[in-house]
């Protein structure tokens, strides 16, 4: 843990929580600094416009613009020839329309501000809330199917990302929860509620990313899940140093299925069917809680095959694998099942369990 520590505190990472808010910060008050410089622009091609055919003095030119642009137009300090006279017409027509459209912009995007201020505390407020929940740090490509995947089976979940306008696309309109900001800051995982979090994949664009990113998570919290993508074979090995439980590389995990594809095609489309929660069933694994129904039991006293489950493996905690299970195998505390069948059982077989650790972690 300490070499994990020096580790951190030896890596410099430029972009930190305030310097992500600041460029949002900048992208948006550069939209407020055009439609600005625009009415400061139309104010003085009135004033210049007017100078040039009255012959008046700046002051009044610029007095005469803006009430003009304004629509105010209480009184006419120059004394307006009929050149001028068709000047502020012209003016008068082609600048209210800008003016109008300036203002409109302007207060969208003051009432966009408050709103959006507002959704993402009341979105605080639900992820301070959660526990046992996922986070997902990144929502590229791979990172919106991880998602998806735990949408689909009703998950809780919370995204980080850098990227205020992805989020804003994917997230709100699927009602997912999410954070700006780089993964990679202890403080934006912290409000992800990584401390409450029961797993963590980064599938960030970057190697040097996903490594900080596990480091900096199994420092806040040493006994999460932490799935990380890998795209080189020197950055697994640092991933697995850094604490990932379990490293996915896309391309030999492509390729491994490709090849697995032309091997054991009939396999491949059972394995396909069972992955996809549409199709009602599952492949998953549960830990026999303590006191849990299951617990001391052998296999075959269990209602599990009555339940639409089948136990294909067993894990102990000692390391021992039984694969597949014989019917008067016990099932023992902290064993871990993995089960093939409907997907709703499983899940309820699941809730279940977590319930009754959760249970008894209290009690302890």
């Amino acid at each position: 843990m300490q070499a994990w520590v020096r580790l951190k505190a030896g890596l410099q990472r430029p972009r930190t929580l305030a310097a992500i808010n600041s460029r949002l910060y900048d992208s948006r008050m550069k939209r407020v600094g055009i439609i600005a410089c625009l009415l400061l622009g139309l104010t003085f091609f009135g004033a210049a416009g007017l100078r040039w055919i009255e012959g008046a003095d700046w002051t009044t030119c610029l007095f005469m613009a803006v009430i003009t642009l304004t629509t105010v137009g209480f009184e006419d300090p120059i004394g307006l020839s009929p050149t001028g006279q068709w000047f502020v017409m012209i003016y008068l027509v082609t600048g209210l329309g800008v003016f109008t459209y300036s203002a409109a912009q302007l207060g969208q995007w003051v009432v966009s501000m408050e709103m959006r201020s507002l959704g993402r505390r009341r979105m605080q407020k639900r992820i301070d809330s959660l526990s046992g929940h996922y986070i997902v740090c990144g929502q590229g490509r791979m990172g919106l199917i991880i998602c998806e995947q735990l949408a689909v089976r009703n998950k809780p979940f919370v995204v980080i990302d850098r990227d205020d306008e992805r989020l804003l696309a994917n997230c709100e309109e699927n009602n997912w929860l999410s954070v700006v900001g780089d993964a990679t800051d202890d403080v934006v995982l912290e409000k992800a509620g990584i401390k409450r979090a029961s797993a963590l994949t980064t599938a960030l664009p970057s190697d040097a990313d996903n490594v900080y990113v596990v480091l900096s998570a199994r420092l806040l919290n040493p006994d999460l899940q932490i799935v990380a993508r890998a795209n080189d074979e020197k950055a697994t090995i640092k991933m697995e140093r850094a604490g990932a439980s379990r490293i996915v590389s896309p391309f030999n995990s492509g390729a491994v299925k490709m090849a697995r594809f032309m091997l054991n095609p009939g396999i491949e489309n059972f394995l396909e069917i069972a992955g996809n929660r549409h199709d009602g069933v599952e492949i998953a694994d549960f830990v026999v809680a303590k006191g849990g129904p299951y617990t001391g039991k052998k296999l075959m006293e269990t209602d599990l095959r009555s339940r639409g489950v089948m136990v294909i493996g067993i894990c102990r905690q000692n390391g021992e694998q039984l694969i597949p299970p014989d019917g008067t195998a016990t099932l023992e505390q902290g064993d871990c099942v993995y089960a093939f069948g409907e997907a709703d059982a499983i899940n309820t077989i699941i809730v279940e369990s977590a319930e009754r650790e959760a249970a008894a972690s209290e009690l302890l």
